[in-house]
């Protein structure tokens, strides 16, 4: 049975904005029946939904010809707060708070919680938004007033961090600190990259659906005299959580923030090419980053920054596992009240990359390691 659709010819839409990362766009739309939210892709497709209100006398059962003709649905009696209906939010009584994530988001009414749909929310798993008019759970919305006192918090918590990310000197506040982290772990720095991602954003097909954040630069760390190797680091990542990490992590905080990081004898230049890709992948593709991934290069093997030998990377926490000299220690940063992980690169084959889908990363790290496969990445 379809919940939660919509026809776009019978709807007015009363409010609409796009996420800060551009991979999101929710909109609150509305006819005479009822008002409803959906979280879109930016292609469209509706990843999530909550009803909102009724603005008639409710049936008692879910009216099918209404679902099945994909219009905004009607809260059955039993699950609304207003059998008898409540006027259609007022366009500018509306407001929408992202979350720091940017996979769901919240709508206010006259600055408080009118629903809210998360990132664990889902239509295809039946799993809808919350609603300030919903009683107990139903296909069309859960009652937000059993879960408030997380999301509440949560809401706030997001206007805090876009109201501090918007303001004078955050970001080159935040881009100080980890520039004094890097020093302390890496020694002087070398040349900074600004705003990578940027470079990713202009390409066509990107998908990036044109957000400005994250902001990621790149400090290089060049070679010192113990040591043969420059190290590259994403600066800015961890100034956002990750999306979706909740979704598999009981304790959010300690996997959410990371800064990628590559070893490598290459010029700079050519192995800072890979950050592009990845410094915004986890906002643009709304997935998350852990110890252990693999991910695909998205086009051909020869245009791989790293070689034309590889076709992905692997991500590491522990590059002490794969053969080189001692990794330097990189703990001790954090933000946000979260520690952040630095995760270190090391190209792989597409077959090893299979090999790690299939077999788990433990496998293909030890796989890697037998190989005498380095964690510090050189010419093919």
């Amino acid at each position: 049975m379809p919940v939660l659709r919509r026809t776009p010819q019978e709807t007015r839409v009363l409010i609409s904005d796009t996420s800060p990362y551009g991979s999101r766009v929710l909109e609150v739309e509305s006819d005479h029946i009822a008002t409803a939210a959906y979280l879109r892709r930016s292609d469209g497709h509706t990843v999530a939904a909550a009803w909102i209100a009724n603005h008639q006398d409710a049936s008692p059962h879910p009216d099918l010809a209404r679902l099945n003709a994909g219009l905004v649905p009607a809260m059955p009696s039993n699950h609304t707060k207003h059998p008898k209906g409540r006027p259609a939010p007022d366009p500018r009584s509306l407001e929408i708070v992202w979350f720091e994530e940017g996979d769901g988001a919240a709508v206010l009414e006259d600055g408080q919680p009118l629903c809210v749909i998360p990132g664990w929310s889902d239509m295809d798993r039946g799993l809808p938004g919350y609603s300030r008019e919903a009683l107990g759970q139903s296909p069309f919305a859960f009652a937000l007033d059993d879960e408030i006192e997380d999301l509440g918090p949560r809401i706030l918590q997001a206007q805090a961090f876009w109201e501090w990310r918007s303001g004078a000197g955050a970001w080159e506040g935040f881009q100080q600190s980890v520039l004094g982290h890097l020093l302390g772990r890496l020694g002087p720095g070398g040349y900074y990259w600004h705003d990578v991602g940027r470079q990713w954003r202009a390409r066509p097909g990107s998908g990036s659906g044109g957000g400005e954040h994250p902001v990621v630069g790149v400090s290089e760390r060049p070679a010192l005299d113990d040591r043969s190797y420059r190290v590259l680091s994403t600066v800015g990542m961890s100034c956002q959580r990750m999306p979706t990490v909740e979704l598999y992590e009981d304790n959010v905080g300690d996997h959410a923030r990371i800064e990628l990081a590559v070893a490598t004898t290459l010029p700079s230049q050519r192995a800072g090419s890979i950050f592009p890709w990845l410094a915004q992948y986890p906002w643009r593709a709304v997935t998350s980053f852990a110890a252990g991934d693999n991910v695909k290069w998205y086009h051909e093997a020869k245009t791989f920054p790293l070689g034309s030998n590889w076709e992905g990377v692997l991500l590491l926490d522990d590059p002490g596992r794969l053969a080189g000299p001692a990794a330097p220690d990189m703990k001790g940063f954090s933000f946000g009240g979260d520690p952040v992980q630095w995760l270190w690169l090391v190209p792989i084959t597409e077959a090893e990359r299979q090999f790690g889908k299939d077999e788990g990363p433990d496998a293909l790290i030890e796989r890697l390691a037998r190989k005498g496969r380095s964690w510090i990445v050189g010419e093919d």
